[in-house]
Formats: C-alpha cells, sequence, structure tokens
C-alpha cells in the first residue's frame, strides 16, 4: 500500500503547476464567482448555473472546463448559505438546514456571525474533503485497474439503482426515472452497428438527444419555472451583516470546533456514496449534531452549531464526491454527470486510467481545490455586502434574463434550432415531473450512465462469446451485482414498511386516571 503513495509528492507538485498557471487561475476564480454568484439568488441553483455554461467548457482546455465547473460546483454551496441565513430562503438544497439555526440567529440580531462562521465552516469541510481526495484516490485507483467490462457494468447499475432508492422520494419513481433516462439515452445511431434508434425520421436526432439541452431543460428551464416568485415577499435585515457585527464570542469558537470535525467526517462519507451527496449528508449531520447535545432544546432557536455542522458536512461532501466520478468513471449525483459529460465530451475515459494517462488533469483539478477554497473564504466575508444587494434584486426580472442566456448557450452547440426546442420540451417534462413527485437526477444518471453500461454489457459478452454467465462467475461483477440486488430487496421491504404504517388505524391513547 506504500507504494500507493510513493509519487503523491510529484503528483501534487504537478498539479500545483496546472492549477497555478494564469489560464486555469482565472477560471478557477470565474467558477468560484459564478457558483457564489447562483448560490445566493434562490431557483437558480448549481446544476441549472453548469448547465447554462456548458456549452462554454466546448472552447476550453479540458483542464480549465473542469476546473471552472467544479468551482460553479462547491461555490455554490457557500453561497447558498447567505440566503438561507438572511431570508430563510435555502439558495441550495443542501442549505436547507443551515436555515434552520441560522435564520433565528439574524432574527436575534447575530446574523453576521451566522455568515463568518458558516464561511469558516465550510472551508474546514472542504479542506478535510480534498484531504481524503488527495490520499484515497491513488488507492481506488490501484485496484480499479482489475476490473473489467463486467466489472464496470455492474458497478454502474449499483451507482443508478442506489441513487433511485436511497434518494428521497419513492423508489419505484427513482427507478422508473433511471430506465426513461437510459432510453433518452438510446436514441440516435448504434455505435456498433450504425443502425438508427427511436429517431422517428428526425434528422436531428441522429446524433442522439443532447446532453446540454436535457439539462438545460429539466434542471434549468423546470427550476426557474417552479421557483419564478419565490423572492418577492421576502425582507432583509441588514443591521446584522455588517463587518463590525461578524465577530463571533468565545463561546461561538468554543462550540463550533467540535461541530465543525463531526460534520466533516458525516459529510465525507455521505458524499463518496451515489444518490445521497451534500443535502443528505448535511441533514444527517444536523440530526446527529442534536443528538449528542447537552442540550437538544437549543437547536430550532439559533444555535451556533445547527450552522456549523450541516455547513461543514455538504462542503466535505461536494469535495469527496468527486472521488467515485474521478476514479471509477461513477458520478453519483447528476452534477458529477454533467462532469463526466465534460469529459466525455472532450474524448477523455474517465475511470481508474484518468491518473495515469491524464494525470496533470486530475491533480490540477484537486489542487485547483485549494486555490477556489480560498478564493472562496475571501469572497464570501469582506463582500457579503454585496451579496446582499444581489438578494434584493427582484426574481421577475431575473428569470427572463436567464431564460434568454439558457436559449442561446443551447443554440450555440450545434447552432440548431432544434435543440432550443428540446429544451423548451424538457423543460416542460421537468415541470410535470416536479407535479407528479418525480426525481430529475436519476434520468440523468440514466442518460449519462446507459450508453456506457451498453457499451460495456456489449463488450463483456463479446469477450466472453455471449456467455452471460460472465457476470456471475467473475467475483467482483458478482458481489456487486449481488449488493444490488439486496439493495433493491431493502428498498422494496421499507417502502411495503412504510406504506402498511400509513395504511394502519390510529390507535387512540388514554390517560391513566
Amino acid at each position: 500500500m506504500s507504494g500507493v503513495f510513493d509519487g503523491l509528492g510529484g503528483n501534487l507538485a504537478l498539479g500545483l503547476g496546472v492549477a497555478l498557471s494564469f489560464s486555469n487561475l482565472a477560471y478557477c476564480f470565474l467558477g468560484v464567482l459564478l457558483g457564489t454568484v447562483v448560490g445566493v439568488i434562490p431557483g437558480i441553483g448549481a446544476l441549472a448555473a453548469i448547465s447554462m455554461l456548458f456549452p462554454i467548457t466546448f472552447h476550453l482546455d479540458p483542464t480549465a472546463a473542469l476546473i471552472m465547473l467544479a468551482g460553479i460546483w462547491y461555490g455554490s454551496t457557500y453561497g447558498g448559505s447567505t440566503a438561507a441565513i438572511l431570508l430563510n430562503i435555502p439558495g441550495t438544497p443542501s442549505t436547507a438546514v443551515t436555515a434552520l439555526d441560522g435564520y433565528p440567529m439574524s432574527r436575534n440580531g447575530r446574523g453576521g456571525v451566522a455568515l463568518l462562521m458558516s464561511t469558516v465552516a465550510s472551508f474546514a469541510g472542504g479542506s478535510v474533503g480534498i484531504l481524503l481526495m488527495m490520499l484515497f484516490s491513488p488507492l481506488i485507483t490501484q485496484y480499479a485497474l482489475s476490473f473489467g467490462a463486467a466489472e464496470y457494468f455492474a458497478l454502474m447499475v449499483l451507482g443508478l439503482v442506489a441513487a433511485s432508492t436511497i434518494s428521497e422520494g419513492s423508489a419505484v419513481k427513482g427507478l422508473a426515472m433511471v430506465v426513461l433516462g437510459i432510453a433518452f439515452g438510446t436514441v440516435g445511431m448504434d455505435i456498433y452497428t450504425g443502425a438508427e434508434r427511436f429517431t422517428f425520421g428526425s434528422m436531428g436526432l441522429l446524433d442522439g438527444i443532447s446532453l446540454v439541452a436535457l439539462a438545460m431543460g429539466i434542471f434549468g428551464v423546470a427550476e426557474i419555472i417552479a421557483s419564478r416568485s419565490q423572492m418577492d415577499h421576502k425582507t432583509l435585515d441588514r443591521t446584522s451583516v455588517s463587518l463590525s457585527a461578524m465577530k463571533p464570542t468565545r463561546d461561538d469558537v468554543r462550540r463550533s470546533i467540535p461541530a465543525m470535525i463531526r460534520g466533516s467526517a458525516i459529510g465525507s462519507f455521505f458524499g463518496t456514496l451515489p444518490g445521497t451527496g451534500p443535502s443528505v449528508a448535511a441533514f444527517i449531520a444536523y440530526a446527529a449534531e442534536k443528538r449528542s447535545s447537552r442540550d437538544p432544546s437549543r437547536f430550532g432557536k439559533g444555535t451556533i452549531e445547527g450552522v456549523m455542522a450541516p455547513e461543514s458536512a455538504n462542503n466535505a461532501a461536494d469535495q469527496t464526491a468527486f472521488i467515485p466520478t474521478m476514479t471509477l468513471g461513477i458520478p453519483g449525483s447528476p452534477t458529477m454527470a454533467l462532469l463526466l459529460g465534460a469529459l466525455i465530451i472532450h474524448g477523455i475515459s474517465p475511470g481508474p486510467q484518468l491518473m495515469t494517462t491524464q494525470p496533470d488533469l486530475f491533480w490540477g483539478l484537486v489542487m485547483s481545490f485549494w486555490i477556489g477554497n480560498l478564493l472562496l473564504l475571501i469572497l464570501n466575508i469582506p463582500l457579503v455586502g454585496l451579496w446582499v444587494r444581489l438578494l434584493l434584486i427582484p426574481y421577475h426580472l431575473l428569470y427572463p434574463a436567464v431564460l434568454m442566456f439558457i436559449c442561446i448557450g443551447v443554440y450555440t452547440v450545434n447552432n440548431t434550432a432544434f435543440d432550443v426546442w428540446l429544451v423548451a420540451a424538457f423543460g416542460a417534462i421537468g415541470y410535470l415531473m416536479r407535479l407528479l413527485g418525480f426525481q430529475a437526477a436519476p434520468l440523468l444518471l440514466g442518460f449519462v450512465l446507459g450508453p456506457l453500461m451498453e457499451e460495456h454489457v456489449r463488450r463483456a459478452l463479446l469477450i466472453s462469446r455471449g456467455d452471460p454467465m460472465t457476470f456471475i462467475e467473475r467475483p467482483i461483477s458478482c458481489t456487486i451485482l449481488v449488493a444490488t440486488l439486496l439493495l433493491l430487496v431493502w428498498s422494496g421491504v421499507g417502502a411495503l414498511r412504510k406504506r402498511r404504517a400509513a395504511d394502519a388505524p390510529a390507535v387512540p391513547v388514554l390517560a391513566d386516571e
């Protein structure tokens, strides 16, 4: 195992040289700045912002493109806490827990303290996640090099099932969205035979459905429609967000450090699991902090631990989510699926070979995380007044401009109006899915992983001369498929228990006389 880390120092030096180049520094700054802005403004979110800016990455170097998109991803979590603390409107889903104690602190005149400490917690959690990525990615890659087509197919099946059954909402609906995403991914010409599939005679679908159009529609347009009026009725107290009001007390610092440590540990673990991510990590960190507290009644009334634990957890999860994506090529969230799509579009195959074939890209991205987190520390403390003014812009003036940029962005990819119509269609589908309670994330994961699954299953069958038992005979593949089956059974049993509990008649409890 020690041999895995022998070249770590050289790799870190290589990555630092790549990350500190002028162009990559500029794109890192642009990414974290845009991430902060879209995090502050509720209703847009990192996924919608990445979808809108996805076309720009086609004209960039792959390393610069990934650095910018990653900066938007973890930068939005920093910015998302601002609206959650000041207005009780989470800028991102993962900062919804921060509002439970952050907003009461703001109401009590301690909004500045909450903003400062949430930024510190975000930096601490992000730093722990980056360290874990640096230490464990080489180890995971060494073992993953023994994987073949059968193992990769089994891993992707496990990732899709986990993402659809562990995440919020009905597991059946999640699996249905995965199947729909895989179906969308099969549209176009067959990669082996060249036969047309589900094109219905349309020339615009010969190359398949555009990932940009699908992501912009499902997440960008649908998100804007759903949240078009949520900011117009809120008021903002500016008195608690001045720089002089940000100084925490010694008691705040004393109670914050253990909460940050526990939150970072929880977030680092859940960030690596498919289908969980920063939102689940933040909720679990908050629940664990409340349970371990000597006085749980303080939570929900403005305690500092209620801010520090979820903020450190969601930022740690943001960073460790890159571990399975970059080392195994298995995205655990829709945002990671988009980053995976950016690699594929640039002709780079994600997986364990990435660290050996593209070490400058991998380690440059890792070291850019340190730079990005430092930049966010600078952006979020002195410039808090700017983010407060941004919150005062009426949302009904923002979303038409965002829709315009979506249309321009998707048109510039292939210079065809067909993609704009696709965005409109997927926007309607995404909004309808929201109304019916269907999660969009499993659909995007199925869309990205579906073609890769097809490629690996056909390659495995070619190697085994058509024998499907190859997936069972190989020990690693068999183990992963058994784990997938157990996860499906566990999810089904859990759903049945919930239904029985909901259908069971309420039994009145009589007080003792």
